[in-house]
């Protein structure tokens, strides 16, 4: 929830008041210490390598991304999330379609690059058996992270491009053609639907490389008509190199899903419902707790979440003490070192200092520099100062009188 509503619904039912800033910061401080928590499991299963759970007959993963923005002038940045579901028996829509649904979801996000994702959603897979459940549909959207993620966790996953998605591109190219709301499109698109669903997808792309082919010139060379061939082009070479992925009737056939609607959800109800709220923008470094909290509450999962986070946060107490002791100790022996090194120096100076003893050869230093050998402070009959010029000690007679001086 945002921050002001938890602390105004903590207070109203618990009696417990907290400021919105308390709830902040405590939200995040719970949810960093849920991704190390999690972060340590990843560790530990790569480390430790232990046998992974069973799995579900037939297991759909679909992962996908949103974006949300950040502090900074329009600055946004992609959470991945990653959605697993167990795959029910088709039942028949009110339309007399086949569907196939998954149930008991659970979710895994991060705001992390493609690889580092799958590495650590792998603490997310483990735990829901993909590697051993029976066939594992990959249902996604076409994007290449996407597939390379499952080249990671299921190498043999049946790989299915999102129906919407793969329909999109069949009406983008009607359109351009036909014109968008013509009943020529309609009916068009119509056609080619049906069979993309229901029969040959082979048959939906001879008739785009026969549309591909009218937009063309006897010589190669493009007519006027060069954006509806760009679009035409476009669409035929996305699903040409997607061909096994298109094969929507065998899928279902199977009892396969066909739709990646679980992941988009996700993506709906974990990340834009409270990361794109009205007016917020958050730090990158305070992301990926929040989304980790999230996928605890959409998964439902607190039972066993609450307890880890509790014991890091103790955790965290102890390390945090235990980094001040330290601290105080490196101080505190930063200046008893200070104090030896200081004493050693002053050691150093005393024997190194040298005494300057007079010699017959200098009778004023060695005068100047000679102790009286009496208490007296009287300077002695032959002291450089006795000699002066100027003064009442350069006389050994009475004081002259003016004329004399003259």
């Amino acid at each position: 929830m945002p921050f002001l509503p938890t602390a105004k619904m903590l207070a109203h039912f618990t009696r417990v008041e907290i400021s919105e800033t308390t709830a902040r910061r405590n939200t995040e401080k719970a949810g960093q210490a849920y991704v190390e928590v999690q972060t340590r499991q990843v560790e530990a299963l790569e480390k430790e390598l232990p046998e992974s759970p069973p799995g579900p007959p037939v297991q759909q993963i679909s992962a996908d991304g949103a974006y949300v923005p950040l502090r900074g002038k329009d600055e946004w940045a992609e959470v991945k999330t990653l959605a697993i579901g167990t795959v029910e028996e088709p039942i028949l829509s009110k339309e007399g379609e086949w569907e196939v649904h998954a149930k008991d979801l659970s979710y895994f996000s991060r705001l992390a690059h493609h690889e580092t994702f799958g590495r650590l959603a792998t603490i997310e897979t483990h735990r829901r058996g993909t590697e051993k459940a029976g066939v594992v549909c990959g249902v996604n959207d076409g994007a290449d992270w996407e597939q390379k993620f499952l080249d990671l966790h299921r190498p043999d996953a049946v790989r299915i491009l999102d129906w919407g998605h793969g329909a999109a591109y069949v009406v983008e190219a009607g359109q351009a053609v036909f014109g968008a709301g013509t009943s020529a499109c309609s009916e068009w698109l119509g056609t080619q639907l049906h069979e993309l669903r229901h029969g040959d997808p082979e048959k939906v792309l001879d008739n785009l490389r026969g549309l591909k082919k009218e937009l063309v010139g006897e010589e190669g060379e493009s007519n006027p008509s060069a954006e509806k061939l760009e679009v035409v082009a476009g669409s035929l070479d996305y699903l040409e190199k997607r061909r096994e992925q298109i094969q929507y009737a065998e899928f279902v056939a199977k009892g396969y899903p066909i739709g990646s609607g679980m992941v988009e959800s996700a993506n709906k109800l974990l990340v834009e419902a409270r990361m794109k709220g009205s007016g917020m923008h958050w730090a990158r470094e305070h992301v990926n707790p929040m989304v980790a909290l999230r996928t605890v509450a959409c998964s439902d999962r607190w039972e066993e979440a609450g307890p880890q986070i509790s014991e890091r946060l103790r955790e965290q107490a102890k390390e945090s003490a235990e980094l001040r002791r330290g601290e105080r100790r490196d101080a505190k022996a930063a200046v008893a070192a200070e104090a030896a090194i200081g004493q050693e120096n002053q050691k150093q100076m005393t024997e190194s200092s040298i005494t300057v003893e007079p010699t017959a050869k200098d009778p004023i230093l060695a005068n100047a520099t000679s102790k009286p050998t009496t208490g007296s402070s009287i300077p002695a009959a032959n002291h450089p100062w006795r000699r002066m010029r100027i003064g009442k000690a350069a006389w050994a007679g009475p004081r002259p009188t003016v004329a004399a001086e003259i």
